[in-house]
């Protein structure tokens, strides 16, 4: 499992599109999001990096 802290999350739309960005990386990726803690928990068999790159691309960049 992977957890990724995304700062430019801040509304119901943003959970949204970075849940797509990532099921999109990997259609069978479970993710969890946290909007108050702006966390993102993620299950998925590629890699850690293509995950990161999803969001960055979907304009949702991991720090």
């Amino acid at each position: 499992m992977y957890q990724f802290h995304v700062p430019n999350m801040t509304c119901g739309h943003c959970v949204a599109r970075v849940t797509k960005a990532l099921q999109t990386a990997d259609d069978h990726a479970r993710v969890q999001v946290d909007l108050s803690s702006k966390t993102v928990s993620v299950e998925s068999a590629v890699s850690d990096t293509t995950l990161r790159k999803a969001l960055s691309d979907a304009g949702y960049p991991v720090h």
